[in-house]
């Protein structure tokens, strides 16, 4: 599963971030790393940008680049 599929209050752990050079760099560099605890907070009402809840900040991405993250869905929170 990835982080765009997820809806606003579904979280989940990154198991792993795809994409290739700059944008996997930039993606890394932002907090997005592996057995990062990551929720997602509000999607903007076309569906684009998405805003994101991780290691105790707000971050917004573009579903585009959140398709590359894969992530383990938890279930209850």
């Amino acid at each position: 599963m990835t982080l765009d599929s997820l809806k606003p209050g579904q979280g989940g752990i990154i198991v792993s971030v795809g994409g290739e050079g700059a944008l996997r760099r930039r993606l890394l560099d932002m907090g997005l790393t592996p057995k990062t605890r990551v929720f997602v907070r509000k999607v903007a009402p076309m569906g684009d940008p998405i805003e994101l809840y991780l290691r105790s900040y707000v971050l917004t991405i573009r579903r585009e680049d959140a398709a590359k993250i894969e992530i383990r869905e938890e279930l209850g929170k």
